[in-house]
C-alpha cells in the first residue's frame, strides 16, 4: 500500500472532504489521526477504519484553539511516534452577507476557524514533519482564489485566499526538510459544509449571472464528489506527487472557469 507506515493527522475528518479522505488515506496503509469537535462522528470513523484491519486514533479539539491543538498533535505523537502527513482540511463557509450586516463577530469566527486554525495545525505538526518529511495539504476553495462572483462570501473568501498564500510561504520554508506543501481549491462537492452555511440579505448586492447549460460543465451541472477529492489528497499525501510543492490545484469540473 502507498503510505503504509506512516501517520496522517486529518482534520475535519468527521464528515464530508475529511471522512473520504481520512478512510481511503487509512486503506492505502495510513494510521490516521481524525480530528474533529465531535466525539461521536469521529468514533465511527475509527471504527469504520479498524473493522477493515486498518489503525486510527480519535482526537478530539477545536483548531481555532492553539492549545488543543498543540495538545491534539502531542496524542498523536505519543500514540504513533511520528507524523507524516497533515490534511488541514476542517473549516466554515460562515456567514454570507453584505459587508454592511456582516458583524465583527461573524467576520473574526470565519477568520479564527478557517485560517488561524490551519496555522494552529502546521504550527504544531512542523517540528514532527521536518524529521523525516512529509506532506501537508491544506482545504481552500474555488471561491476566493478563481471564483469572486458569490457577493457576500467576503470573509470566507478572503481566508481561502490567504491559506494560498501561507501555503506557497511555508512550502519554500520547509522545502530543504523535505516538506512539501500544496493547496487544494474544490468547487462544488457533495458535502455538509452548507450546514454551518449562512446567508443573508445577499439578494441587494448579488450580480446576475445566467450559466444555461448549469455551473459544472465536466459533468453537465451535477456536483463533485468527497471521493473524487479524497483521491486528490492521496496523491498529494504519496510519493507519486514528490516533486510537487507549492502548488494549488483546482478540482471543480472546470466550474470556476465558467464561473469566475
Amino acid at each position: 500500500m502507498q503510505l503504509s507506515g506512516r501517520v496522517a493527522l486529518v482534520t475535519g475528518a468527521g464528515s464530508g472532504l475529511g471522512k473520504a479522505a481520512a478512510l481511503l488515506l487509512a486503506k492505502e496503509g495510513a494510521s490516521v489521526a481524525a480530528l474533529g469537535r465531535t466525539e461521536g462522528e469521529l468514533k465511527e470513523i475509527v471504527k469504520t477504519i479498524k473493522d477493515a484491519d486498518g489503525e486510527a486514533l480519535v482526537v478530539v479539539a477545536d483548531i481555532s484553539k492553539p492549545d488543543e491543538m498543540e495538545k491534539g498533535i502531542a496524542k498523536i505523537i505519543r500514540k504513533y511516534g511520528r507524523l507524516d502527513i497533515v490534511f488541514a482540511n476542517a473549516g466554515i463557509n460562515g456567514v454570507w452577507a453584505p459587508l454592511e450586516d456582516l458583524t465583527v463577530e461573524e467576520w473574526q469566527e470565519t477568520v479564527n476557524i478557517n485560517l488561524n486554525g490551519t496555522f494552529y495545525t502546521v504550527k504544531y505538526a512542523v517540528p514532527h514533519l521536518k524529521k523525516q518529511g512529509g506532506s501537508i495539504i491544506v482545504t481552500a476553495s474555488v471561491n476566493g482564489t478563481r471564483i469572486f462572483s458569490n457577493t457576500g462570501a467576503t470573509a470566507y473568501s478572503s481566508t481561502k485566499a490567504a491559506q494560498v498564500a501561507f501555503t506557497k510561504m511555508i512550502a519554500l520554508e520547509l522545502a530543504k526538510s523535505k516538506v512539501r506543501a500544496n493547496v487544494i481549491c474544490p468547487g462544488w462537492i457533495e458535502s455538509d459544509i452548507d450546514e454551518n452555511t449562512e446567508k443573508r440579505n445577499l439578494d441587494s448586492v448579488k450580480i446576475p449571472m445566467e450559466f444555461p447549460e448549469g455551473t459544472v460543465p465536466l459533468t453537465n451541472g451535477e456536483p463533485g464528489t468527497a471521493e473524487q477529492v479524497a483521491q486528490l489528497v492521496l496523491f498529494l499525501a504519496s510519493d507519486a506527487s514528490s516533486h510537487i510543492s507549492g502548488t494549488e490545484i483546482w478540482i471543480d469540473g472546470a466550474q470556476s472557469l465558467l464561473q469566475g
